[in-house]
């Protein structure tokens, strides 16, 4: 996955802190909406092997795979056991407030295990950006 980043400051030889601007996941333009995320701004520790320096713009790349694995796990998980939970009641005959609730709460522990996974993918140093090229 490659963005537009621009670099911050110099953490050391190696490493410099950018600034990756938020895309909305609608792919609309937010500026223009109501949808309250303009401006926004993820700041994160990209491998700077280019030499970039503060305030220049650059193309930055990061392990897609990586990033779809935890999309999906971000989003996905809270689906499934959502459904999981209103299917299973379901399928055992009780009423239409015991298969809610239990989709509830199956909605409830999506949450929390991708705020866990969330939690231990950072604590793991989390994604990693590469500066390939300054503009």
């Amino acid at each position: 996955m490659t963005q537009i980043a621009t670099v911050e400051r110099i953490l050391d030889d190696t490493h410099a802190e950018i600034s990756v601007p938020r895309k909305s996941a609608c792919g609309h333009d937010c500026e223009e909406c109501a949808g309250g995320v303009s401006g926004v701004s993820v700041y994160v520790k990209a491998l700077n092997t280019v030499g970039a320096r503060p305030g220049q713009k650059g193309v930055v790349e990061s392990d897609t795979k990586k990033m779809l694995k935890i999309v999906s796990f971000v989003y996905l998980i809270p689906v499934i056991l959502f459904l999981a939970g209103y299917l299973i009641m379901l399928a055992c005959n009780t009423s239409v407030a015991v298969q809610y609730t239990a989709a509830v709460a199956g909605a409830v522990l999506g949450i929390l295990l991708a705020i866990w996974y969330d939690r231990r993918v950072k604590a793991r140093g989390g994604l990693s950006f590469t500066i390939v090229r300054v503009f």
